[in-house]
C-alpha cells in the first residue's frame, strides 16, 4: 500500500470516474440465523462469504439508511436528494474522495476486495429481491460497489471523525463523534482469575453514519461478536473466543489547517509568491422539477493541500490530512478481530492504518492494554492547542511530512493497578495510579487536563486491590452516581443551611433527601442538573467557580470546593426557578420527563450527563411535548470474561434495526430502563434455540 501504488492509481479516470462492479466471487454456502433481537449470526464457507452475508444483513435491517449514506459518500446526495445537501457534496469532492476512494480500493489485497465486493454484492442481492422494502427514494443509490464501501469508509474516517467540513470550515472545537466508555480488567483484578472488558460507546441516537449495528459473523478460522456503524462491513467493536477490543474516541489532531498569505493571485510560501495549481471540478444538484443542474468550480491546491475561503471572508486556508496514504482502516479492523493472541492482535495496531481512536484491549491470556491509536503528525514544536488552531502557512518550517510511528504512541499494558480505562479524555490517567508522564511526549500529542469527572468516576469504580466479579463488574457498569453532586453538595447545603429565603429552604429539603443517583424516582436529579450548569458552563466543564482547580498531582479529587459560598447559594435559588420553569416542579421525578421513548415505547429512565461524573452516560436533548428523550449516550453495550465458559451479555439501547415498521426498533428499550442486558448467544445452539428467520446465500 504505497503512496507510488496509490498515486498511480489516482490518475486512473477522472475527478469521478464510474467502475464496473466486480463479480462476488466464492460466496455461496452460507446463512444467517437471524435471533429474536433482530441480530445477524452469520456463518460462511468463505471470509468473501461472511462479507456477502454479512452485507444482506445489513440491509435488511438498516437499508434505506446504508443507501442514503452510500449515497452521500459518493459527492451525490444533492444529485440525488436536492440542493439541501450539496455543501457536503462539494466537501467530499474537494477533497478528492471519489478519485481517492478507487486508488484506496486498488491497493487492496485481492482478498479484501474480493470481500468488499461481496459485501456490495450481499447488499444488491437483497434490494433486488426486497425492493419493496426500501423507500422508492434510496433506490437511484443502486447497485453498490466495492468503491462505494472504501469510499464510505474513507470519509467516515477521514472526512468526518478527522477533517469534517465543521471543523475544519467552522469551529475546531466541533465534536462530530460523540464520547464512550472503555474498560479492561486484568486477572490480578478479577474475581475469577480472568481478564474481562467492557465496550461503551455513546454516539447520537438518531439515524446516521454514527448508528450501530450488532452481529455475529464467523467465516474459516474466525467468529467474531460486535457492532460497527452501519455501512461499514467488519466490526469495530468485538471480540472472539481468545481475546477483543473496543474504541473511544481521542483527541488527536489529524489534520492542520494552514493560514495562507494570499499574493498577486497565488500565496506566500519562503519568501515567493507561489500560484495555486487549480481544477475544475464539478457535482449534480437536482431541482424542484426532478432536472439536474451540473455546478462546477475551481478547487485551488497549494503545497499543503485543498484551499478553502473561511464563512469570515477574510481566511483563506490550506488543509493537510493525516492518513490520505494509508487505505488499510478496514483491514487493521478485520485483521484485529481475526486475532487470537496478544502478538497477532500487536502486529495488526502496528500497522496502523486506523486513524484515531483510543483502542482498549484484554484477552484470555490475561493482558489488557489502552492505547492513544492514531496516525498523528510529527511537529518540530508546538503544542496541542497551537496545532488546533491556524498554523502559519507562510514558510516550510510548520509544514509536517511524517508521522509518528506505533512506537512513540501514549500506551498502557498490563499496569501493576489491573485495570485501564478511557472515556475520552486525554491519555495520562488510563489507570491509577498514573504510570504516563506527559512531559516523555511532545506537547502537542494531548493536553495534560482538566480530566473530566466522568473519566475520574471511572478510575474510582475500578481503583484499588480488590477482586472485582463478573456481577460486580456489570453492576458498576450500570452505577447513575453523580461525583459532582458527591463533591460539591455537602459544602451547598453548609452554605445555603442559614438561608431563610424560601426557595433556597426548600432546594435543601429537596437535595438533603437525594441519594445523587440519577434515577427514575429522583426528586433531586433535576434541580442538581439545573444548578450544576449555572455553576459549571459550557456542558458542566468551566472551573471557573471551585475553589481549587483541577491538578494532576490529585486527579481523582479535584476540582473541589465552593470559590464563592454565597454565590453558588445564589446560583441554588435561580436553579429554582428555571427547575420548575423547565420541568414544572423543583421535585419532578426524574422519570417523570427523562424518557426513554422509540415509537411506542415509553418508559422512565435513568443514566444523565457525563460531566456531571456520571458513567451510565445519557445525554439529553431539550423538552419537548412535556418529555426530554436521549440524543446521544448509551447506544452498544457489550461485557465479556474470558472465562470457560465465556461469559457475554450487551444490549443495543435503540434496537438493531432503523427500516419502518421494524419490531426490532426498540425491543430493547426495556433492558436499558430496567439497568439489565441480555446474554448474547455465541454458540449456533443457543442462536437456534432464539431462532427467529434464517436466510440462505
Amino acid at each position: 500500500m504505497q503512496a507510488s501504488l496509490l498515486a498511480a492509481a489516482m490518475a486512473v479516470g477522472g475527478a469521478n470516474p464510474v467502475v464496473a462492479p466486480t463479480q462476488a466471487a466464492g460466496t455461496k454456502g452460507g446463512e444467517i440465523l437471524w435471533d429474536s433481537f433482530g441480530v445477524p449470526h452469520i456463518y460462511a464457507a468463505t471470509e468473501a462469504g461472511s462479507f456477502y452475508g454479512f452485507g444482506y444483513a445489513q440491509a435488511q435491517s438498516h437499508g434505506n439508511l446504508l443507501l442514503h449514506m452510500y449515497g452521500e459518500s459518493r459527492g451525490k446526495a444533492a444529485e440525488y436528494w436536492g440542493p439541501a445537501l450539496e455543501a457536503q457534496d462539494k466537501w467530499i469532492v474537494a477533497n478528492d474522495v471519489p478519485q481517492r476512494s478507487i486508488a484506496w480500493y486498488k491497493a487492496q489485497t485481492p482478498q479484501m476486495r474480493a470481500d468488499l465486493d461481496a459485501f456490495a454484492a450481499g447488499i444488491n442481492a437483497y434490494a433486488a429481491a426486497h425492493k419493496d422494502k426500501l423507500a422508492p427514494e434510496v433506490l437511484q443509490v443502486l447497485p453498490i460497489t466495492g468503491i462505494d464501501i472504501i469510499q464510505h469508509a474513507h470519509r467516515l474516517m477521514n472526512y468526518m471523525y478527522i477533517a469534517s467540513d465543521r471543523r475544519v470550515l467552522v469551529n475546531p472545537a466541533t465534536n462530530e463523534a460523540g464520547g464512550s466508555n472503555a474498560w479492561a480488567v486484568a486477572p490480578s483484578r478479577s474475581a475469577s482469575g480472568h481478564a474481562m472488558l467492557l465496550a461503551n460507546p455513546h454516539l447520537p441516537w438518531a439515524p446516521s453514519l454514527l448508528t450501530y449495528y450488532e452481529a455475529q459473523v464467523s467465516g474459516p478460522g474466525f467468529s467474531i461478536y460486535g457492532a460497527t456503524q452501519v455501512g461499514l462491513p467488519i466490526l469495530r467493536f468485538g471480540f472472539n473466543n481468545d481475546l477483543g477490543f473496543t474504541n473511544t474516541v481521542n483527541t488527536i489532531t489529524g489534520y492542520t489547517s494552514y493560514k495562507l498569505t494570499l499574493a498577486d493571485g497565488g500565496y506566500l510560501y519562503d519568501g515567493k509568491v507561489l500560484p495555486f495549481r487549480t481544477e475544475t471540478k464539478s457535482y449534480k444538484v437536482r431541482q424542484a422539477d426532478g432536472s439536474l443542474k451540473t455546478v462546477s468550480f475551481t478547487q485551488r491546491f497549494a503545497i499543503q493541500g485543498p484551499v478553502f475561503d473561511l464563512p469570515d471572508g477574510k481566511t483563506t486556508i490550506a488543509l493537510k490530512v493525516a492518513g490520505l496514504d494509508r487505505p488499510g482502516v478496514l483491514q487493521q479492523y478485520l485483521d484485529m478481530g481475526k486475532a487470537r493472541t496478544w502478538a497477532q492482535f500487536s502486529t495488526a495496531l502496528k500497522t496502523l492504518q486506523v486513524p484515531m481512536f483510543n483502542i482498549v484491549y484484554a484477552d484470555r491470556a490475561g493482558h489488557i492494554l489502552y492505547l492513544d491509536n492514531g496516525i498523528l503528525p510529527k511537529h518540530a514544536d508546538g503544542d496541542f492547542a497551537s496545532w488546533n488552531k491556524l498554523v502559519p502557512g507562510d514558510n516550510s518550517a510548520t509544514l509536517w511530512k511524517d508521522v509518528h510511528p506505533y512506537e512513540d504512541l501514549p500506551k498502557v499494558l498490563d499496569p501493576a493497578s489491573g485495570y485501564v480505562q478511557n472515556t475520552n479524555d486525554p491519555p495520562w490517567l488510563a489507570t491509577y495510579p498514573r504510570v504516563l508522564d506527559p512531559k516523555k511526549y511532545p506537547a502537542y500529542v494531548a493536553v495534560v487536563g482538566p480530566m473530566s469527572q466522568r473519566s475520574q468516576m471511572s478510575n474510582l469504580l475500578l481503583a484499588g486491590k480488590d477482586k472485582i466479579s463478573f456481577d460486580q463488574f456489570v453492576d458498576k457498569k450500570v452505577t447513575t452516581r453523580s461525583l459532582m453532586a458527591d463533591r460539591m453538595l455537602p459544602d451547598l447545603l453548609k452554605a445555603a443551611a442559614d438561608s431563610t429565603d424560601p426557595d433556597v429552604q426548600q432546594a435543601v429539603a429537596v437535595l438533603s433527601a437525594w441519594d445523587h443517583r440519577d434515577e427514575p424516582g429522583a426528586r433531586g436529579a433535576l434541580l442538581f442538573e439545573t444548578w450544576a450548569l449555572l455553576f459549571a458552563p459550557n456542558n458542566f466543564t468551566s472551573q471557573v467557580n471551585y475553589a481549587e482547580k483541577w491538578t494532576i498531582d490529585d486527579p481523582l479529587a479535584t476540582p473541589r470546593g465552593l470559590k464563592d459560598p454565597a454565590g453558588a447559594v445564589a446560583l441554588l435559588k435561580q436553579a429554582v426557578t428555571k427547575t420548575k420553569a423547565l420541568y414544572g416542579a423543583v421535585d419532578r421525578p426524574y422519570g417523570e420527563v427523562s424518557r426513554f421513548h422509540i415509537g411506542d415505547v415509553n418508559l422512565p429512565a435513568n443514566g444523565g450527563m457525563g460531566n456531571t461524573g456520571i458513567f451510565r452516560t445519557i445525554t439529553w436533548g431539550p423538552m419537548k411535548n412535556g418529555e426530554r428523550t436521549p440524543v446521544a449516550g448509551e447506544t452498544w453495550v457489550s461485557m465479556v470474561e474470558f472465562g470457560t465458559p465465556m461469559k457475554a451479555v450487551g444490549v443495543m439501547s435503540y434496537g438493531n434495526s432503523s427500516q419502518p415498521g421494524s419490531k426490532h426498533a426498540s425491543d430493547q428499550l426495556s433492558y436499558l430502563a430496567d439497568k439489565t442486558f441480555r446474554t448474547l448467544w455465541l454458540s449456533r445452539a443457543d442462536v437456534t434455540k432464539h431462532l427467529e428467520e434464517t436466510t440462505k446465500f
